[in-house]
């Protein structure tokens, strides 16, 4: 009864704190300064300087502000500007179309912004004009830039998985390399849903007369190659081992200048943009996981962790239902609260669990990353439902209806996740090898 109280008590105040409207990481750490005042005799001051000091001297954490630092540059490049223009020869015949851009842009812009609200953005005003011209079905439109748009925290670099790596304790490196093969089966399964639908409902997609030569698509390649060559080398050089993720960003920022210059695409004034843009957004994501660590330890002094898993131990339930009733409980956090915000509340609690009940923890991490994408398109507060909301001029629900089906669609991929765990841990062990 003590453990159900104190938990009752910690939820009750962190609704508080955030209904109003307290930045996560100030609630975390006054919450955690009440709960070990209240509920402990543990010196409290000594602590939090402790925690704060070991939560942030990481060297993994250099990749959160370089990451972020090369996405703001490339959204304020013409790299995704180029990008549609080298996809749309190659995405003409296939039946959905130029819908199918709004996917393969999605997933590569993913590759190198680690955003889901950059993502749905630049992709978004791009595509979406040039779609409703050609006349495209406006739900389709929208549901694809919005639910691919989700992917640019699962295909790496993410920032969602650098932080769930810190607080879990799992290697960066790996829940990278982890995401892309589940971020491209969203994809296919995305794309192959608009392939069904249209040879279903051919009004939805027009056919298109346009007619390239070959020179024609020669030329597409300096304007996709660029990007290709970005995602490579970040990728590559974590994957082979020669670099870390903080190195990798390193290097990404230095390409995107040099991209960013010979495209003329950035001067002063925007320079200026990215920097503090940078320093705001790095900021947030550094509070979040110092107050998170304090949070978390906080609560392992209360030993609730230890007592939740020795309850949830008792209740003998299945691996599935275990499962599903996360699922539930992670979209229900996802229509209130936003990602990284769900990582650094429940992984302290739930990691114990799973791991009692044989779950892998980075193939765990790699479905709390989907099911925090899926939060970007539910509302009330999905960030992805705005965003399209501002470039489209549409209502909340007009545009949550078009995202339904793909948010279905990432269910059913974490259905296949689960039945095939191996999709998320094959290339992890490969690369450990």
């Amino acid at each position: 009864m003590d453990t159900i109280l104190q938990s009752i008590v910690i939820v009750f105040l962190l609704v508080v704190f955030l209904g109003f409207s307290f930045q996560i990481g100030i609630a975390l750490y006054l919450v955690g300064l009440f709960s070990l005042l209240v509920f402990s005799d543990i010196s409290v001051g000594k602590l939090m300087a402790n925690i704060t000091w070991n939560s942030l001297d990481s060297p993994s954490l250099m990749a959160v502000p370089l990451f972020i630092f090369m996405g703001e540059i490339l959204i304020r490049s013409n790299l995704s500007k180029n990008l549609f223009k080298g996809l749309y020869p190659w995405m003409r015949h296939i039946p959905g179309g130029l819908l199918h851009i709004n996917i393969i842009a999605c997933t590569i812009f993913a590759a190198i912004t680690g955003s889901t609200s950059a993502t749905a953005a630049t992709v978004g005003k791009i595509t979406i004009p040039e779609l409703e011209a050609r006349g495209y079905d406006k739900k389709m439109s929208i549901g694809t830039v919005a639910s691919a748009g989700t992917l640019g925290i699962l295909i790496p670099p993410s920032l969602t998985m650098v932080v769930y790596g810190v607080i879990a304790n799992e290697s960066i490196g790996q829940l990278f390399i982890g995401g892309i093969l589940p971020g491209l089966l969203i994809a296919l399964t995305f794309s192959l849903y608009i392939i069904t639908v249209s040879l279903l409902k051919p009004e939805l997609t027009p056919s298109v007369s346009e007619k390239f030569k070959f020179a024609d698509y020669l030329l597409t390649i300096p304007q996709i190659l660029p990007v290709f060559v970005l995602i490579t080398l970040i990728l590559g050089s974590i994957y082979s081992g020669w670099a870390t993720p903080s190195e990798a960003a390193a290097v990404g920022v230095v390409l995107s200048l040099v991209f960013a210059l010979i495209s003329k695409s950035l001067n002063r004034e925007s320079f200026i943009v990215v920097l503090k843009n940078t320093i705001k957004t790095s900021s947030m994501i550094i509070l979040i996981i110092s107050g998170a660590s304090y949070f978390s330890v906080t609560l392992g002094n209360m030993a609730i962790p230890y007592r939740l898993t020795n309850f949830i131990a008792s209740l003998k339930l299945a691996p599935f239902t275990l499962m599903f009733v996360l699922v539930v409980v992670y979209v229900i956090l996802g229509c209130l609260i936003d990602g990284i915000s769900i990582i650094v509340m429940t992984c302290p609690i739930v990691l114990p669990i799973v791991s009692m009940y044989g779950f892998d923890p980075l193939w765990f991490g790699i479905v709390v990353i989907i099911l925090i994408c899926i939060s970007n398109i539910t509302p009330p507060l999905g960030f992805n439902l705005f965003i399209l909301m501002g470039i489209t001029n549409d209502d909340l629900w007009f545009v949550a209806r078009a995202c339904l089906p793909y948010f279905l669609l990432m269910l059913a991929v974490l259905g296949i996740l689960y039945v095939f765990p191996e999709i998320v841990l094959f290339l992890p062990r490969l690369m450990i090898k």
